[in-house]
């Protein structure tokens, strides 16, 4: 073995850092802090997803663009892909994006059902070398196969595809690291049962290891989110064999006072020229549309239509928290939407038996489902809000019983029947068991993508008579 070889590696990763422009300069320089002071000892730099996120207007002015600039000015190394860039960014707009790239994007469970082999963008594991230490790099994301088979991907088992990728990279560098967008759990259980891999560096729960958690000589990490933290791993080659073994590892907290003026200036051009794309009309209208958490309201009403318009359903049942404030009267922007109804979540339609429809329309009636704090799975609102329907009327008794508040439930007229099934647009998020949960008890389930709700909100601003319809009250008391 080379007598050139670095004696030490310092690897710093970010994860789910989620489109927090505010604190990708501080990152940046907390980075290059960090390198500096590794003087001629060898630094490698990972993000492992979810580094866009397109309720930020920088991702959804630049589609992405933006975020690949900071990437490129920060100097990662190499970066995996989120659910956020796998799922809510176009393929086409990804790859788009993608190619500005300077670093590889590594992912070795994601294949192109027409090829059978990753996106041309795509790599299934890279060697990097650094002061003549090599190191492979392995990246695997979370397999949401049902969703990444509408984009034409197929999403395979992480654990199978990282196996492998060890098995052929082991004998071949010095260091094998896993960038992990699949959550604490699956890293856990990945250091296990597959040997051979030295780091984990993890992603997508959001998990803060505050050093590394060892499992069968596997260090296991992670960095939070939103970029509040830089997460580090050391490495020294031992001098008996020339393996090299972790030996410590932190999460360095980032203050946004510490600034990197390339990044920062960088960052102020996107949102500039971001807002400007965005100021694109969709609609004027001549009344201003409400939105409340606690009881039915127009904008809210909107939105119902819109998803049942879209997937041609009977009933469309949404939760107003989609929404983060009133629609005016006026000019309505393609950035006004996007900054009412942020949240990367797709429209889906399901068959729901009539019980199961009438206990969420219950639970709406409750505080403590419409007040209650959601997070996660694409939701970026703040409270669950209120159940709007389009398609029902429901006459009820605010002041009753609880779950026995409502007294009749027509479809288009007529009675609900309890053992019947009924056709119903919803949202995704409600498949995975979030806020009104027997929503996910739907079958024959058909997810709508690449478009977002807020995407059938500019549909439906545009269909006459539409802001009209949005008046007429579906809960009557």
């Amino acid at each position: 073995m080379s007598q050139t070889k670095a004696d030490k590696l310092t690897i710093l990763h970010t994860n789910d850092i989620h489109s927090h422009f505010g604190m990708m300069s501080a990152n940046a320089a907390v980075i290059s802090r960090e390198r500096i002071a590794a003087e001629e000892e060898a630094v490698l730099v990972l993000d492992i997803g979810d580094h866009m996120d397109r309720a930020a207007v920088e991702t959804e002015g630049t589609m992405g663009q933006a975020n690949v600039d900071v990437i490129n000015l920060t100097g990662y190394d190499a970066i995996t892909i989120g659910n956020n860039e796998g799922l809510t960014v176009p393929p086409e707009a990804l790859k788009t994006a993608y190619a500005g790239l300077l670093c590889p994007v590594v992912c070795c469970n994601i294949y192109e059902i027409a090829t059978d082999k990753p996106p041309e963008w795509m790599k299934e594991h890279v060697i990097v070398e650094k002061s003549g230490i090599k190191i492979g790099l392995i990246g695997a994301t979370a397999a949401f196969d049902r969703f990444y088979e509408l984009l034409g991907w197929n999403a395979m088992d992480p654990v199978t595809c990282i196996s492998k990728q060890v098995q052929l990279l082991r004998e071949q560098v010095d260091v094998v690291v896993v960038m992990s967008h699949l959550g604490i759990q699956a890293d856990q259980i990945i250091a296990d049962s597959v040997s051979g891999i030295d780091v984990i560096l993890g992603g997508h729960t959001h998990h803060v290891l505050e050093e590394p958690l060892m499992i069968k000589g596997t260090a296991v990490c992670g960095a939070g989110k939103f970029g509040h933290y830089v997460g580090k791993v050391e490495l020294k080659r031992e001098a008996s064999n020339e393996n090299f073994t972790v030996t410590g590892g932190c999460c360095i907290p980032v203050k946004c006072s510490e600034l990197d003026p390339e990044v920062e200036n960088a960052v102020l051009l996107h949102r500039k020229q971001a807002e400007e794309r965005l100021q694109e009309a969709v609609a004027v209208t001549d009344r201003r549309l409400e939105i409340n958490y606690e009881k039915e309201s127009s904008f809210a009403n909107l939105l119902a239509q819109a998803v049942r318009h879209h997937t041609s359903a009977e009933i469309a049942i949404v939760n107003a928290g989609q929404l983060l404030g009133h629609l005016p009267a006026g000019k309505i922007s393609t950035g006004m939407i996007h900054a009412l109804c942020p949240s990367p979540i797709n429209p889906c339609v399901m068959k729901l038996r009539g019980s199961e429809i009438m206990q969420a329309l219950e639970e709406s009636l409750l505080p403590e489902f419409y007040n209650k704090k959601i997070t996660g799975f694409g939701f970026r609102g703040n409270v669950l809000g209120v159940l709007a329907v389009d398609g029902l009327e429901i006459i009820y008794d605010r002041e009753g019983p609880y779950y026995h508040k409502i007294t009749q439930v027509s479809v288009q007229g007529k009675p609900m029947m309890k053992d019947r099934e009924y056709t119903v647009g919803t949202l995704d998020m409600f498949t995975f068991k979030i806020g009104y949960e027997t929503l996910a008890n739907g079958q024959d389930i058909l997810f709508m993508l690449p478009e977002f709700i807020r995407d059938l909100l500019r549909q439906e601003l545009s269909r006459p008579g539409a802001l009209e319809e949005s008046f007429f009250p579906r809960w009557l008391s």
